[in-house]
């Protein structure tokens, strides 16, 4: 019997709800195909609490404001079964982290879900609003301080869970929720403020990251490695007196001339792949002071006096921590070496995040993912280059547990009044994430 049109258009509309197409979902169990639904149908209302939370201002520096994210994020979880902790983070000047556990069936994967409640937009920002619009391709986009960066993340993160839950494959799942305060700016000192998430990381086989969905020529791609971000100050002394006498054996060649032999050098002996570095703030002349944020250098000095000193501040990203002692141990031997006439160099570092190394657990995740991405009836997502990503949370705990990255939303104009999420990626970030977490929760733990 021919199919009337009702019916066609069910199962085209069956088919589109699963991602794919009907081949593809055979693959697919039943508790799978609930997810997608649920997802579907749970899309709108996760763009409403999206809405609400970017609404909220929680810039890193305005506390009540990321704990009052936190508050909005409790019940959420608390409805999946989780039990939830607010950690307080004054010794490192910040809010605090949200922390949600689910315990499930004994000796299976441990899953840590990694995000964050802050964004890069302080109250005093004029980007405060949530404003849903589309584009001239029919899209369904959204505006706003952190709409992907990382609320939306966050958000996606609970509507993989909420579809976990009404498939039944969130009762087994041993699940520890990590969302930071501070991850635009990270506490000081950083062994405080990554603590629990370093402690998180110990305890878990899988690391799961719901920051934004990198994509390169409009196609998905995987994430599997981020590098580090260090930084690097360096100063130069030297005698000071009158600039006739420059370069002569009594007067020296001054601080500037020392500063600028030192980062000529670094120029050209310290490239290599996976490495990126800048100098990003210089000053130099009779004084040259830092400010307590170290933004700023306030600098005195005239045209007919020799330097007393310079100082020059910056960053290196590399993508291992061999990487990160190599470099290091290079910026120090250049600084070390032979000293203009009359000078003297120091250099000191400051690592903030550590680098994710792209390793063969973190691959064998990604290969996971292209499964689902195959019974979904998606395209295969490339391994991302990593100098495209810049340093993150997750890299705190590279070295203890594998990890995947960019499980939030698809994005343009992060950090800027032109941040935007492309929300339908929400559909499918979110169908991923679950049945990925639904079958590693059935898969034993290693550790």
């Amino acid at each position: 019997m021919r199919p009337n049109k009702v019916t066609v258009r069910s199962l085209i509309a069956a088919a589109l709800l699963l991602g794919g197409s009907s081949v593809a979902h055979a693959a697919l169990s039943p508790a799978e195909k609930t997810i997608g639904a649920t997802v579907e149908a749970g899309y709108e209302p996760s763009v409403g609490l999206l809405e609400k939370l970017v609404n909220q201002n929680s810039g890193s520096m305005n506390l009540a404001g990321v704990k009052a994210v936190a508050d909005m994020l409790r019940p959420e979880f608390e409805a999946l079964g989780f039990t939830v902790t607010w950690k307080p983070m004054d010794a490192a000047k910040r809010a605090g982290h949200l922390i949600a556990v689910h315990t499930g069936k004994a000796g299976s994967t441990r899953m840590l879900l990694i995000g964050h409640l802050d964004t890069v937009f302080e109250p005093d920002s004029p980007f405060q609003t949530f404003a849903r619009e589309g584009d001239a391709s029919g899209g369904d986009w959204a505006r706003g301080p952190g709409v992907a960066d990382d609320k939306g993340g966050v958000v996606t993160m609970v509507l993989a869970l909420k579809a976990m839950q009404a498939a039944g494959t969130l009762k087994g799942a041993n699940i520890e929720v990590v969302l930071t305060g501070d991850e635009e700016d990270s506490g000081d000192p950083v062994e405080i403020a990554r603590a629990d998430l370093v402690a998180a990381g110990k305890r878990a086989d899988v690391a799961l990251d719901f920051e934004g969905l990198s994509q390169e020529n409009g196609k998905d791609m995987g994430s599997i490695a981020r590098r580090s971000s260090n930084n690097w100050t360096l100063t130069t002394t030297a005698k000071s007196g009158h600039s006739s006498g420059i370069f002569s054996a009594e007067a020296g060649d001054g601080a500037v001339y020392e500063l600028a032999r030192i980062l000529v050098a670094f120029r050209k002996e310290l490239p290599e792949p996976n490495l990126t570095f800048n100098a990003g703030l210089i000053g130099g002349g009779q004084s040259a002071a830092i400010d307590k944020d170290g933004v700023r250098i306030a600098v005195t000095g005239k045209t007919n006096i020799i330097p007393s000193i310079a100082v020059a501040k910056g960053d290196f990203r590399t993508l291992s921590e061999a990487q990160t002692k190599r470099v290091r141990e290079k910026m120090q031997g250049i600084v070390d070496r032979e000293h203009l006439n009359g000078t003297s160099a120091t250099i000191a570092f400051d690592q903030g995040y550590p680098s994710m190394a792209p390793t063969e657990g973190n691959k064998a995740l990604l290969g996971k993912l292209n499964g689902i991405n195959r019974d979904l009836g998606l395209p295969e997502m490339a391994a991302l280059d990593p100098l495209k990503r810049g340093a993150g949370d997750i890299s705190f705990v590279a070295a203890d547990t594998d990890g995947l990255v960019g499980l939030g939303l698809a994005s343009s104009g992060d950090h800027s009044a032109a941040e935007r999420a492309d929300l339908s990626t929400m559909k499918r970030q979110a169908k991923r994430a679950a049945i990925l977490m639904s079958r590693l929760a059935g898969d034993k733990g290693r550790k």
